[in-house]
């Protein structure tokens, strides 16, 4: 199985997730359901269907939830070298393309949002930056082409 690297921040948040989808969700749709059954033929009873598909929907979910858990590996900042990029760092870049800095905090892809400036470690810019030190600079092939980068701070 594949791991998955989760901050501690990250860990519980997904289990309070899965936790609310297992105490409300579920009993939700379990109670829209019967719900529609009280409608009759179940063969033309699209309240039914709907209440079917949530139910699948939320059942995958808890089941990827529970699968990250299981699967998860969560980050000890103690034991993060601020020397080089990893998992848990922040990191600032700067773009030599638009001369301008960006930072990422680098996370498992469980936690990522890039809009938010979380990008996962298998990301192209995660990936390429992963190991190097301050000073280094990057060329990352991404979607919308190559950019280069230069590190210039790095946190824990």
């Amino acid at each position: 199985m594949e791991k998955h690297y989760l901050t501690p921040e990250g860990k519980a948040q997904l289990e309070e997730k899965l936790n609310y989808y297992k105490t409300v969700k579920r009993p939700e749709v379990v109670k829209r359901i019967g719900v529609a059954r009280e409608f009759g033929d179940l063969s033309e009873n699209s309240e039914y269907d709907a209440a079917k598909d949530a139910q699948a929907q939320i059942e995958a979910e808890i089941t990827e939830m529970e699968n990250i858990l299981l699967n998860a590996e969560v980050i000890d900042k103690k034991k993060i070298n601020g020397d080089e990029v990893s998992i848990g760092c922040k990191v600032t870049l700067y773009d030599q393309d638009y001369e301008e800095e960006v930072e990422y905090r680098i996370t498992g892809s469980s936690e990522s949002d890039p809009r938010k400036g979380i990008i996962s470690n298998v990301s192209p810019v995660g990936r390429a930056i992963i190991g190097h030190k301050k000073g280094d600079i990057i060329s990352v092939q991404t979607p919308g082409g190559t950019t280069t980068y230069k590190i210039v701070k790095i946190e824990v």
